[in-house]
Protein backbone atom coordinates (compact mmCIF):
# COMPACT_ATOMS: atom_id res chain seq x y z
CA UNK A 1 0.00 0.00 0.00
CA UNK A 2 1.51 3.30 -1.12
CA UNK A 3 -0.80 5.62 0.84
CA UNK A 4 -3.52 5.81 3.47
CA UNK A 5 -6.03 8.21 5.01
CA UNK A 6 -5.69 9.53 8.56
CA UNK A 7 -8.28 11.48 10.51
CA UNK A 8 -7.96 13.05 13.94
CA UNK A 9 -9.59 16.09 15.48
CA UNK A 10 -10.42 18.64 12.79
CA UNK A 11 -8.01 17.29 10.18
CA UNK A 12 -8.10 14.61 7.51
CA UNK A 13 -4.84 13.80 5.70
CA UNK A 14 -3.87 11.44 2.91
CA UNK A 15 -0.19 10.53 3.21
CA UNK A 16 1.68 8.59 0.56
CA UNK A 17 4.89 7.86 -1.31
CA UNK A 18 5.84 9.01 -4.82
CA UNK A 19 3.86 6.41 -6.78
CA UNK A 20 0.95 7.41 -9.02
CA UNK A 21 -2.54 6.94 -7.59
CA UNK A 22 -6.14 7.62 -8.56
CA UNK A 23 -6.29 11.31 -9.28
CA UNK A 24 -2.62 11.84 -8.38
CA UNK A 25 0.49 12.21 -10.49
CA UNK A 26 3.62 10.14 -9.93
CA UNK A 27 6.57 11.82 -8.26
CA UNK A 28 4.77 13.60 -5.43
CA UNK A 29 5.36 12.29 -1.92
CA UNK A 30 4.28 13.49 1.49
CA UNK A 31 0.81 14.80 2.26
CA UNK A 32 -1.37 14.33 -0.82
CA UNK A 33 -4.35 16.02 0.81
CA UNK A 34 -4.92 18.00 4.01
CA UNK A 35 -8.43 19.16 4.82
CA UNK A 36 -9.95 20.96 7.80
CA UNK A 37 -13.47 19.89 8.80
CA UNK A 38 -14.76 23.43 8.17
CA UNK A 39 -13.46 23.48 4.58
CA UNK A 40 -14.78 21.90 1.40
CA UNK A 41 -11.36 21.52 -0.22
CA UNK A 42 -7.80 20.43 0.48
CA UNK A 43 -5.13 22.96 1.33
CA UNK A 44 -2.91 21.30 -1.28
CA UNK A 45 -3.46 21.21 -5.04
CA UNK A 46 -5.39 18.04 -6.01
CA UNK A 47 -3.18 15.50 -7.75
CA UNK A 48 0.06 16.78 -6.25
CA UNK A 49 0.98 17.36 -2.61
CA UNK A 50 2.36 19.32 0.30
CA UNK A 51 5.39 18.75 2.53
CA UNK A 52 6.82 17.05 -0.55
CA UNK A 53 10.52 16.20 -0.44
CA UNK A 54 11.42 17.56 -3.87
CA UNK A 55 15.17 18.17 -4.14
CA UNK A 56 18.37 16.73 -2.73
CA UNK A 57 20.97 19.24 -3.84
CA UNK A 58 24.60 20.25 -3.58
CA UNK A 59 26.88 22.68 -5.42
CA UNK A 60 26.01 21.15 -8.79
CA UNK A 61 22.72 22.22 -10.36
CA UNK A 62 21.85 19.38 -12.76
CA UNK A 63 20.03 19.74 -16.05
CA UNK A 64 18.82 16.13 -15.88
CA UNK A 65 15.26 16.23 -14.54
CA UNK A 66 15.49 12.88 -12.74
CA UNK A 67 18.56 14.07 -10.86
CA UNK A 68 17.08 17.50 -10.14
CA UNK A 69 13.98 15.84 -8.67
CA UNK A 70 15.81 12.83 -7.23
CA UNK A 71 13.55 12.30 -4.15
CA UNK A 72 10.52 12.25 -6.41
CA UNK A 73 11.92 9.60 -8.76
CA UNK A 74 13.97 7.34 -6.45
CA UNK A 75 12.18 4.43 -4.73
CA UNK A 76 10.29 5.26 -1.55
CA UNK A 77 8.43 3.09 0.96
CA UNK A 78 5.22 4.01 2.81
CA UNK A 79 4.43 2.54 6.23
CA UNK A 80 1.34 3.10 8.37
CA UNK A 81 2.45 3.16 12.01
CA UNK A 82 -0.89 3.83 13.72
CA UNK A 83 -4.26 5.45 13.10
CA UNK A 84 -2.59 8.86 13.33
CA UNK A 85 1.02 8.28 12.18
CA UNK A 86 2.87 7.23 9.03
CA UNK A 87 6.45 7.07 7.81
CA UNK A 88 8.10 7.43 4.42
CA UNK A 89 11.46 5.71 4.08
CA UNK A 90 13.71 6.42 1.11
CA UNK A 91 16.67 4.03 0.77
CA UNK A 92 19.98 5.52 -0.37
CA UNK A 93 19.26 7.44 -3.55
CA UNK A 94 21.13 6.65 -6.78
CA UNK A 95 23.00 9.97 -7.18
CA UNK A 96 23.52 11.46 -3.71
CA UNK A 97 23.32 8.18 -1.74
CA UNK A 98 21.19 9.80 0.93
CA UNK A 99 18.89 7.65 3.07
CA UNK A 100 15.99 9.38 4.81
CA UNK A 101 13.00 8.82 7.07
CA UNK A 102 10.05 11.23 7.21
CA UNK A 103 7.42 10.70 9.87
CA UNK A 104 4.02 12.43 9.90
CA UNK A 105 1.70 12.50 12.92
CA UNK A 106 -1.74 14.05 13.33
CA UNK A 107 -2.56 15.55 16.72
CA UNK A 108 -5.89 16.98 17.87
CA UNK A 109 -7.36 19.37 17.25
CA UNK A 110 -5.57 20.79 14.18
CA UNK A 111 -1.90 19.78 14.12
CA UNK A 112 0.17 17.83 11.61
CA UNK A 113 3.72 17.25 12.80
CA UNK A 114 6.62 16.18 10.60
CA UNK A 115 9.99 14.85 11.74
CA UNK A 116 12.81 14.23 9.29
CA UNK A 117 16.14 12.45 9.65
CA UNK A 118 18.74 11.42 7.11
CA UNK A 119 22.20 9.89 6.68
CA UNK A 120 24.66 10.30 3.83
CA UNK A 121 26.00 6.85 2.88
CA UNK A 122 28.84 8.15 0.69
CA UNK A 123 30.84 11.34 0.17
CA UNK A 124 28.74 12.22 -2.86
CA UNK A 125 27.81 15.85 -2.12
CA UNK A 126 29.79 18.39 -4.16
CA UNK A 127 30.75 21.44 -2.10
CA UNK A 128 30.71 19.57 1.21
CA UNK A 129 27.11 20.42 2.15
CA UNK A 130 23.75 18.64 2.08
CA UNK A 131 20.80 20.58 0.71
CA UNK A 132 17.19 19.41 1.04
CA UNK A 133 14.06 21.12 -0.27
CA UNK A 134 10.36 20.60 0.52
CA UNK A 135 7.54 22.01 -1.62
CA UNK A 136 3.91 22.58 -0.64
CA UNK A 137 1.61 23.40 -3.55
CA UNK A 138 -1.25 25.53 -2.23
CA UNK A 139 -4.69 25.20 -3.79
CA UNK A 140 -5.38 28.60 -5.39
CA UNK A 141 -5.58 30.88 -2.33
CA UNK A 142 -6.67 34.47 -2.90
CA UNK A 143 -3.65 35.67 -0.93
CA UNK A 144 -0.49 33.96 -2.20
CA UNK A 145 1.81 35.57 0.37
CA UNK A 146 3.89 34.15 3.18
CA UNK A 147 4.10 36.08 6.46
CA UNK A 148 6.79 35.80 9.12
CA UNK A 149 8.51 37.81 11.87
CA UNK A 150 11.52 39.53 10.32
CA UNK A 151 12.38 42.41 8.03
CA UNK A 152 15.02 43.61 5.57
CA UNK A 153 18.57 42.34 5.87
CA UNK A 154 20.60 44.87 7.83
CA UNK A 155 17.50 46.26 9.51
CA UNK A 156 16.35 45.92 13.08
CA UNK A 157 13.74 43.25 12.30
CA UNK A 158 11.06 42.34 14.77
CA UNK A 159 8.13 43.16 12.51
CA UNK A 160 5.62 41.03 10.62
CA UNK A 161 6.90 40.75 7.07
CA UNK A 162 5.11 39.79 3.85
CA UNK A 163 6.71 37.88 0.98
CA UNK A 164 4.99 37.39 -2.36
CA UNK A 165 7.54 36.99 -5.14
CA UNK A 166 6.74 38.39 -8.58
CA UNK A 167 7.78 35.34 -10.57
CA UNK A 168 9.21 31.86 -10.17
CA UNK A 169 12.92 31.78 -9.22
CA UNK A 170 12.98 35.52 -8.47
CA UNK A 171 14.29 36.51 -4.99
CA UNK A 172 12.69 33.34 -3.72
CA UNK A 173 14.57 32.29 -0.59
CA UNK A 174 14.54 33.98 2.82
CA UNK A 175 17.38 33.26 5.24
CA UNK A 176 17.52 33.69 9.00
CA UNK A 177 18.97 36.97 10.16
CA UNK A 178 22.08 35.19 11.48
CA UNK A 179 22.50 32.93 8.44
CA UNK A 180 25.94 33.72 6.99
CA UNK A 181 26.32 30.53 4.94
CA UNK A 182 27.31 31.38 1.36
CA UNK A 183 26.98 28.49 -1.09
CA UNK A 184 28.59 28.34 -4.51
CA UNK A 185 26.58 26.70 -7.30
CA UNK A 186 27.65 25.54 -10.75
CA UNK A 187 25.36 25.20 -13.76
CA UNK A 188 23.13 27.66 -15.55
CA UNK A 189 19.76 26.36 -14.39
CA UNK A 190 17.71 28.81 -12.35
CA UNK A 191 16.41 27.40 -9.07
CA UNK A 192 14.39 28.63 -6.14
CA UNK A 193 17.11 27.68 -3.67
CA UNK A 194 19.85 29.76 -5.32
CA UNK A 195 17.75 32.94 -5.64
CA UNK A 196 17.74 35.05 -2.48
CA UNK A 197 15.35 37.63 -1.06
CA UNK A 198 16.61 40.81 0.62
CA UNK A 199 14.34 39.90 3.54
CA UNK A 200 15.35 37.91 6.62
CA UNK A 201 13.31 36.01 9.19
CA UNK A 202 13.84 36.33 12.96
CA UNK A 203 11.64 33.49 14.28
CA UNK A 204 11.52 30.10 12.51
CA UNK A 205 7.88 30.18 11.45
CA UNK A 206 5.73 31.37 8.58
CA UNK A 207 2.04 31.38 7.84
CA UNK A 208 -0.31 31.87 4.90
CA UNK A 209 -4.05 32.35 4.46
CA UNK A 210 -6.27 29.76 2.83
CA UNK A 211 -9.96 30.66 2.54
CA UNK A 212 -11.11 31.15 6.16
CA UNK A 213 -8.15 29.19 7.51
CA UNK A 214 -4.54 29.90 8.35
CA UNK A 215 -1.71 27.42 7.78
CA UNK A 216 1.18 27.92 10.19
CA UNK A 217 4.53 26.16 9.67
CA UNK A 218 6.91 26.19 12.65
CA UNK A 219 10.43 24.76 13.00
CA UNK A 220 12.36 23.52 16.01
CA UNK A 221 15.43 25.54 15.02
CA UNK A 222 16.53 28.47 12.86
CA UNK A 223 19.96 27.09 11.96
CA UNK A 224 19.92 25.38 8.57
CA UNK A 225 16.31 26.42 7.82
CA UNK A 226 15.37 28.65 4.90
CA UNK A 227 11.91 29.69 3.62
CA UNK A 228 11.13 29.73 -0.09
CA UNK A 229 8.22 31.14 -2.11
CA UNK A 230 6.94 30.83 -5.65
CA UNK A 231 3.78 32.57 -6.91
CA UNK A 232 3.13 29.79 -9.45
CA UNK A 233 5.07 26.68 -8.41
CA UNK A 234 1.90 24.58 -8.27
CA UNK A 235 0.74 25.51 -11.77
CA UNK A 236 -2.58 27.16 -12.54
CA UNK A 237 -6.22 26.83 -11.58
CA UNK A 238 -8.30 27.27 -14.74
CA UNK A 239 -11.64 27.45 -12.90
CA UNK A 240 -10.55 30.24 -10.57
CA UNK A 241 -8.27 31.84 -13.18
CA UNK A 242 -5.33 32.10 -10.85
CA UNK A 243 -2.09 30.33 -9.98
CA UNK A 244 -1.20 27.89 -7.23
CA UNK A 245 1.69 29.26 -5.16
CA UNK A 246 4.35 27.12 -3.52
CA UNK A 247 5.11 27.71 0.17
CA UNK A 248 8.40 25.85 0.58
CA UNK A 249 11.33 25.41 2.92
CA UNK A 250 14.87 24.04 2.98
CA UNK A 251 17.17 22.26 5.42
CA UNK A 252 20.94 22.67 5.00
CA UNK A 253 23.77 20.74 6.62
CA UNK A 254 26.85 22.89 5.91
CA UNK A 255 29.53 20.31 6.81
CA UNK A 256 28.30 16.74 6.85
CA UNK A 257 29.86 13.44 7.84
CA UNK A 258 29.05 10.10 6.28
CA UNK A 259 26.87 7.76 8.42
CA UNK A 260 25.94 10.61 10.76
CA UNK A 261 22.27 11.37 11.36
CA UNK A 262 20.88 14.85 10.77
CA UNK A 263 17.31 16.05 11.11
CA UNK A 264 14.74 18.54 12.33
CA UNK A 265 11.09 18.80 13.39
CA UNK A 266 8.18 20.81 12.03
CA UNK A 267 4.74 21.50 13.45
CA UNK A 268 2.08 22.66 11.01
CA UNK A 269 -1.24 24.10 12.16
CA UNK A 270 -4.35 24.29 9.96
CA UNK A 271 -7.00 26.18 11.88
CA UNK A 272 -9.53 29.00 11.49
CA UNK A 273 -7.89 32.37 11.02
CA UNK A 274 -6.65 33.97 14.20
CA UNK A 275 -4.66 36.97 15.39
CA UNK A 276 -0.91 37.19 15.04
CA UNK A 277 -0.70 37.10 18.83
CA UNK A 278 -2.38 33.69 18.74
CA UNK A 279 0.00 32.52 16.00
CA UNK A 280 2.93 33.41 18.23
CA UNK A 281 1.18 31.71 21.16
CA UNK A 282 0.93 28.51 19.08
CA UNK A 283 4.67 28.69 18.50
CA UNK A 284 5.50 29.41 22.15
CA UNK A 285 3.30 26.56 23.40
CA UNK A 286 5.00 24.10 21.03
CA UNK A 287 8.44 25.45 21.91
CA UNK A 288 7.75 25.08 25.63
CA UNK A 289 6.35 21.57 25.21
CA UNK A 290 9.54 20.45 23.45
Amino acid sequence: MAHDTFKLGKLTAIIGDNEAHDGGRPGYNGVWSLRHSSSKRSLFVPGISGLNLEHIFDARVPEDRDVFFEPRTAPMEFRRISSSEAELHQPPTPVHHLESWTRFRLMAPHYLDMSFRCQARQHAFEGGFIGLFWASYINAPEDKSLYFPGGPAGGTGGQWTQLCTQRHNDQSTVRHRDDTLELEFTGARETLYRSFSPLRFDVPLFYGHFDDLVWIVMFDRAGGIRFTHSPSGGGGNAELKTSNPAWDFQFLVPKYEVMTEYGFNVRTVLRPRCSRAEIMAEYERWKSAR
